[in-house]
């Protein structure tokens, strides 16, 4: 394709300097700018183009340079024709193929115009495949370039406005090029649970489709690296979650989450499933308990978080009947902030949930009931055994949330809208980074502790200075403080103000009795808050997985491998309803509550409030 740029005489000052700007400007920052297309274009007979799409984008691409909008006469696999399309404008052009080959050539053209160009900001020519043509560039160097920046990108060099619709689809097609299709996702699940499982030995990756018609169903995938971390170096604390995917084919993300020694969420597997129901739930919790009955002798006594769905609570009592299984307390609060919607009292509710003791629980319950009775009794409905740290049973290390997902929200909310392979990958490369990253972080520490655990234990240094300690026998003591008395018992690790069973790290008052008897305080904390524990988390790595073009060349000669290149999965019979997807999450008991009917102090009307009444005065 030969387009020359001329400069005319009739070029406006702004033209001018877009174009001397383009003479001027380095090579190399005219390969960064992939959009700048000259002002000016000038098409001759005979001017010869590649065949006929090519011949198509030059004709469109010159009338929005010289800001004319063209209308297409005839055009099939052998002519082009098309005119200006202002009425009575003589500008017209014609080409055709030439005989044996596809290249296509300007026969005849009549280049002059009367119609003085458009006068708005858009431009007839301007389709999604031209905006997806202009930003390719762009995008496969940043995609996360938003369709904001695109529609500011092409107004300034191309001076037309278009709609950010036509911005996002531009992009939308791009991206579907670069990292396949959503279909194609589903039909290179198989091969791709074999690469996980070739390239992470021990990890644990299952596709399923349904029997009938192989429809994608459910996909379960944990890493080696986080399967061995969890059960030898985490606590046995697991926190249950889902997001709603925004992809095409919509479907649920599960997750199942533990925390290291410093607090950090450690994510141990992932479910994808086609809707978020009680049998899905019961499926990934049965593919959980045999992952870890699998890979352990004695499966450890877990206490499990979540928001307490029936299908999560089911899957649990009958995958681990002796889980501690407590409400997460991030979901309990916020129901309860929708139902009275009092700060205060939500400050009552989360000061009720951390109280270690039956009496400092009751004391706050009583707070709210002097507030309001009805909170008392929306709050007296839920046992406090399966939300108060005061009565539950099992051990949360001072964990009452597991919000997951608003914690992963920076980057799983973006993965949630790829294709499902680009989306697994997407979650791969986070914990790969993050276990790294962390086992590098661990290197550098000198202390005996973790960051956080050695905080703790140095707040609780400084209170215990001021306490004074009795002695009973070698492992029994009576510690005196301003807030009253307290028994401490070395032997077991308890102490009456209950801090040092639920934390896992001595109390004031067990510090206190330590130090009366010179005893090495950190000795007593449980090991996982040690540095050589933390690191023996992230002791194991998450391998890379090799791009999709050589998944068939690597399963040759392995039968595994050659018969999941075989089988076939068809994406889910569930599509993305029209419209702009919606980025707030929402919570299954938040589902069908019956909206705040609005008053106007106006006109005395529902459905508006006083500062959009339309009513007259």
């Amino acid at each position: 394709m030969e387009l020359a740029v001329i400069q005319h005489e009739d070029l406006g000052m702004d033209d001018m300097n877009l174009h001397q700007s383009l003479v001027l400007t380095p090579s190399h920052v005219l390969q960064q700018r992939t959009l700048a297309i000259s002002p000016s274009y000038e098409l001759h007979v005979g001017q010869e183009f590649a065949d006929v799409k090519a011949c198509r984008r030059a004709l469109r691409d010159t009338a929005i340079g010289l800001h004319f909008e063209m209308q297409t006469i005839k055009s099939d696999k052998t002519r082009f024709t098309a005119k200006c399309a202002t009425e009575g404008c003589p500008w017209r052009i014609h080409a055709a193929k030439l005989p044996g080959v596809p290249t296509f050539t300007i026969r005849t053209i009549n280049d002059s115009h009367t119609c003085g160009g458009i006068s708005h900001l858009g431009h007839q020519q301007a389709s999604v495949q031209w905006v997806a043509n202009s930003v390719e560039q762009r995008l496969r160097e940043n995609p996360n370039c938003k369709p904001k920046e695109i529609l500011e990108e092409i107004h300034r060099v191309h001076g037309i406005t278009l709609s950010y619709k036509q911005a996002w689809r531009g992009k939308e097609r791009i991206m579907a090029a670069m990292r396949g299709s959503f279909e194609e996702g589903y039909r290179l699940l198989p091969p791709y649970c074999e690469q996980v499982k070739r390239t992470n030995p021990g990890s644990i990756a299952s596709v399923y489709g349904n029997p009938t018609d192989n429809c994608f169903q459910r996909l379960f995938i944990s890493f080696q690296a986080s399967i061995y971390g969890f059960l030898n170096a985490c606590r046995p604390l697991l926190g249950l979650d889902r997001t709603f995917l925004k992809s095409k084919y919509l479907g649920t993300l599960l997750l199942a989450t533990g925390f290291d020694g410093d607090g950090g969420l450690f994510p141990l597997a992932f479910g994808v499933v086609d809707e978020e129901n009680d049998d899905n739930w019961m499926w990934f919790l049965s593919e959980l308990h045999n992952l870890l009955e699998v890979n352990t002798e004695n499966m450890p006594r877990l206490t499990i978080l979540s928001d307490r769905q029936k299908g999560i609570v089911d899957g649990v009592e009958a995958n681990f009947p002796t889980a501690f299984h407590g409400f997460c307390m991030r979901h309990l609060s916020e129901s309860f902030r929708k139902e009275f919607n009092n700060t205060l009292l939500v400050n009552l509710l989360w000061d009720a949930a951390h109280a270690l003791t039956v009496i400092e629980f009751e004391a706050k319950i009583l707070e709210i009931e002097e507030i309001s009775q009805d909170a008392a009794y929306w709050i007296r409905r839920i046992p406090p055994r399966l939300w108060a740290t005061a009565y539950f049973e099992g051990t949360r290390f001072g964990h009452l949330t597991a919000n997951i997902v608003e914690s992963l929200n920076t980057w799983i909310l973006e993965a949630s809208g790829l294709p499902i392979i680009q989306m697994m990958e997407c979650i791969r490369r986070q914990l790969m980074t993050w276990f790294n990253e962390r086992r590098e972080t661990s290197m550098q520490w000198t202390s005996i502790l973790v960051p956080s655990a050695e905080r703790r234990v140095a707040e609780a240094l400084e209170r215990a200075r001021t306490y004074q300690v009795l002695r009973a026998n070698e492992a029994e003591f009576e510690v005196i403080s301003h807030e009253g008395t307290n028994i401490v018992d070395i032997r077991n690790r308890c102490c009456l103000c209950r801090g040092w069973q639920l934390y896992g790290l001595p109390c004031a008052h067990a510090v206190a009795a330590l130090l009366s008897c010179r005893q090495n305080v950190h000795r007593f904390t449980e090991s996982c808050f040690t540095v050589a524990t933390y690191r023996k988390t992230y002791s194991q790595t998450i391998h890379p997985i090799p791009d999709k073009t050589l998944w068939k060349e690597l399963s040759e000669g392995d039968p595994n491998g050659s018969k999941s290149m075989e089988m076939i999965v068809h994406p889910p019979k569930s599509l993305r309803p029209p419209g702009r997807p919606r980025k707030k999450r929402v919570r299954a008991e938040d589902r069908g509550r019956v909206k705040r009917v609005v008053h106007c102090s106006r006109c005395n009307q529902t459905g508006h409030f006083r500062t959009t009444c339309a009513a007259p005065i």
